[in-house]
C-alpha cells in the first residue's frame, strides 16, 4: 500500500488552502517572483563569467532563454569532460544544465 493513498488530492488541498488564503497566496506569488528573478539572474551572470573567462563562442543564448534549465552547446564529450573533472553535471546528449541548481 502506498504511503498516500491519495496523493494528488493531498497536493490539489496544499494548493487550494495557499490559493484560498489572501496572505499565504501573496507570500507564495513573492516567492516565485523571487524564484524566477534568481533563475534570471544565473544566467545574467553565468554569461558574465564564461565573457569575463574568455570562453569562446557567442553565450548570448543562454540569457535569451527561459526557465530552468538551459542549452548550452556544448557536444557531449565536453559535457562528459565536465562531469569528470569539475563535477559540473550536464545532459550529456543535448548539453542542457540546470539554471536554478547553479
Amino acid at each position: 500500500r502506498p504511503l498516500y493513498p491519495s496523493p494528488l488530492l493531498h497536493g490539489a488541498r496544499i494548493v487550494v488552502h495557499i490559493l484560498g488564503n489572501k496572505e499565504l497566496r501573496q507570500r507564495w506569488k513573492q516567492e516565485l517572483k523571487a524564484m524566477a528573478d534568481r533563475i534570471v539572474r544565473m544566467r545574467t551572470l553565468l554569461v558574465a563569467e564564461l565573457e569575463a573567462l574568455g570562453t569562446p563562442g557567442d553565450w548570448s543564448h543562454i540569457t535569451r532563454q527561459i526557465g530552468m534549465f538551459s542549452f548550452t552547446g556544448l557536444t557531449e564529450a565536453q559535457c562528459e569532460d565536465m562531469i569528470a573533472r569539475h563535477h559540473i553535471y550536464a545532459f550529456p546528449k543535448d548539453g542542457r544544465i540546470s539554471i536554478a541548481g547553479l
